[in-house]
């Protein structure tokens, strides 16, 4: 009797399992651009998981452009949005132009105990996701406790490394994030691609580096920052004409 009770629970325990592996397979944020979601697994950004994004040189202080990846990949993920940030910086017409709206954050000022305020976040399966803003370091033991809160609920979780020395070692100490990815500035377009001469700021154009990630090789694209519905695009120099196989994207040295 004692013998067929533990059998049943075994296979209960075995049955609950296979259900949580299935619905972390299958959940996946795409970028919709195919490049990308070509070489990630899954076909997308994991959700459930922890994600680090940090800039490079001045972006690592002031942190706009991961702020803006952020807001982009936030837009398409319905439900409120907590953000957890350190400096009152934050811009709310920035996030609108990437496609969040504003009035779906909640935000909370944590300089001292923000991973600990976002561990508390990614216990709410009503979240959208939970951004936190943090200096410092982010070491194993943290990053693993946020990771599994994160599979719990299948909140997405996203950490913008902000530093004021570009060269921060803390910037890339090992940690539990599923993925860790970089982001710098490049040269924009003119505003009217058949008038180069008219003034005005286009598109931002960013490079984007996938450092780290598991189950996919390092690599680099150069994308055009998220439109007004979070959206990323290759930039006009390889969307307008046909690339060379394996040259949309590579790895990083």
């Amino acid at each position: 009797m004692q013998t067929t009770r533990i059998m049943t629970l075994r296979a209960e325990v075995a049955a609950l399992e296979r259900g949580a592996a299935q619905r972390h397979a299958a959940a996946f944020l795409p970028f919709e651009l195919a490049p990308i979601d070509r070489h990630l697994p899954g076909g997308g950004l994991a959700l459930g998981a922890i994600h680090e994004v940090a800039g490079a040189g001045p972006e690592v202080e002031h942190g706009a452009a991961p702020a803006l990846f952020a807001a982009g990949l936030l837009a398409r993920c319905p439900g409120p949005v907590l953000w957890i940030h350190g400096k009152h910086d934050l811009f709310s017409e920035g996030l609108t132009q990437a496609g969040l709206d504003p009035g779906r954050l909640v935000l909370v000022h944590a300089r001292q105990n923000a991973l600990q305020a976002m561990e508390e976040g990614l216990r709410h399966p009503d979240l959208a996701g939970v951004v936190c803003e943090l200096e410092g370091r982010l070491d194993l033991v943290t990053s693993r406790r946020l990771q599994l809160a994160a599979e719990a609920t299948d909140v997405l979780g996203l950490v913008l490394r902000r530093s004021r020395k570009f060269n921060d070692p803390a910037l890339v100490t090992p940690s539990a994030a599923s993925s860790r990815w970089r982001i710098s500035g490049a040269p924009s377009p003119p505003p009217l691609p058949h008038a180069p001469d008219v003034q005005g700021v286009g598109r931002p154009v960013w490079k984007l580096e996938l450092l780290r990630c598991r189950g996919a090789e390092p690599a680099t694209w150069i994308v055009e920052g998220c439109d007004a519905q979070g959206h990323l695009a290759l930039a006009p120099i390889l969307a307008d004409r046909q690339a060379a196989p394996g040259s949309l994207h590579r790895a990083s040295a």
